[in-house]
């Protein structure tokens, strides 16, 4: 679908939707994580701009984008990819907050000391 010095858009082999898209870096590199800043603002304005061209070609003007990142998130691929999936009325999917559900035990402020503790 696109493709630039950085970054490579193509369509996924079993979409979740018309139009599911991966944007991925030219460059290897395994994890989300990995990831340096330029590069990762290249694979997400790829994403934005890929994003328009569904929008625009298929009338999709809802989207969810996401990354698996780490290894027990069910990847398939050992290297950096981005989905973007169009979403249409009616479609049976779910927000984002849905595909993991898992019981918060601390209070909101215990978990925001946990992180920060951890900032630069």
């Amino acid at each position: 679908l696109y493709e630039d010095e950085k970054t490579l858009a193509f369509l996924e082999i079993d979409p979740s939707s018309p139009g599911h898209t991966m944007v991925i870096p030219q460059k290897h590199v395994e994890d989300f994580m990995d990831l340096d800043g330029n590069l990762m603002s290249a694979v997400m304005e790829t994403v934005q701009k890929v994003a328009g061209m569904i929008e625009k070609g298929l009338g999709a003007d809802n989207f969810t984008i996401g990354v698996n990142s780490g290894k027990i998130v069910g990847r398939h691929v050992e290297h950096v990819h981005v989905h973007i999936i169009p979403r249409f009325p009616d479609d049976g999917g779910h927000y984002i907050q849905g595909v993991v559900k898992r019981p918060v035990q601390d209070t909101l402020e215990e978990i925001r000391e946990k992180i920060t503790k951890h900032g630069n």
